[in-house]
């Protein structure tokens, strides 16, 4: 018998080839993640409602129900739903072929059945297409093969993140995975407050908005692609944009300032066809990182624990 082939480290995720399954995928994680926002307390930039890297999928991680907790994980190897508490009760919905509606009734059954009431608002949010979880049979897609390989992606993203935020001493996000966005980031502050978010995203609070933007960052991550942009991508920004930013000199060369974005953007399958795909990212990380902090002033000395190869 012929050895199995070995996988590709960083797999081919097209946008169009799974785009109905990313439509439908990103709603169920809304829903998870609506009850970290539900159920967790209070901590600065939102940073308590994401979703964190396993090495199975996406979880919520432990969340306070009185006395006791609740952790729900998406399991992209074996495609259920698992949750968790701490007094030993355990639930599992299947992940296939269904209507948001229809996962957003099981979902609600298996919380209660848990004993876990979570106020939850049933409407997508940062997207244009606002229809309520109660009511979308819409999107019913999902292609077990595709999120698998969304979750490959999402996990090689992760470790080099982790291996790029631990050259950063000063205020730094925990590598995370934003259900709003279905992007995966790590964001870097100075300590400065930031000037006024113009907010004004599709189907979100500007409060939200501007607390998340409430101080000067610069940040990075994977993003699956989607509206002006359709393919997946590596992007960097910084907030406040300061002046010369586009025109900023960043590596490698197949990086390039989406002016529309307004962010950098490496796109992933230049990334992943690359004879050295983790230098090559960190790279683009690192890059853009100095751009940024160099242009908005940052007291880099202060705020690294020693720069990073700019070979």
């Amino acid at each position: 018998m012929s050895e199995p082939a070995p996988q590709e480290e960083w797999p081919p995720l097209p946008f169009d080839e799974w785009k109905d399954t990313l439509a439908t995928l990103h709603r169920w994680t809304q829903m998870v993640g609506k009850t970290r926002l539900a159920l967790a307390p209070m901590t600065n930039h939102w940073w308590q409602v994401t979703l964190y890297l396993t090495a199975r999928g996406l979880t919520t991680s432990p969340m306070p129900v009185g006395q006791r907790t609740v952790e729900i994980e998406f399991d992209f190897l074996d495609h259920v739903l698992a949750a968790r508490t701490s007094d030993g009760a355990s639930r599992r919905m299947r992940l296939a072929p269904r209507s948001v509606a229809d996962f957003h009734r099981e979902y609600r059954t298996l919380l209660r059945s848990l004993d876990v009431e979570a106020k939850i608002w049933p409407v997508p949010v940062e997207m244009p297409e606002a229809v309520p979880f109660t009511d979308d049979v819409v999107h019913a897609s999902y292609d077990a093969g595709a999120a698998h390989r969304c979750f490959r992606v999402l996990a090689q993203a992760d470790r080099v993140l982790k291996e790029f935020r631990g050259g950063f001493l000063g205020k730094c996000s925990p590598v995370h995975f934003w259900w709003g966005g279905f992007d995966l980031s790590c964001t870097r502050f100075s300590g400065r407050r930031a000037p006024l978010h113009p907010a004004g995203l599709p189907n979100l609070a500007d409060r939200v908005t501007r607390e998340a933007y409430s101080h000067e960052c610069v940040s990075a991550g994977w993003w699956p692609g989607g509206g002006v942009l359709r393919e997946p991508a590596f992007y960097a920004y910084a907030y406040a944009e300061p002046a010369g930013l586009s025109a900023a000199a960043i590596r490698p060369r197949e990086a390039y300032y989406h002016r529309e974005l307004r962010e950098f953007i490496l796109p992933y399958d230049a990334l992943r066809t690359a004879a050295r795909p983790d230098e090559m990212l960190l790279a683009f990380l690192q890059s853009t990182y100095e751009a940024g902090a160099d242009l908005l002033g940052w007291d880099r000395a202060a705020l690294e624990r020693g720069l990073a190869s700019s070979s």
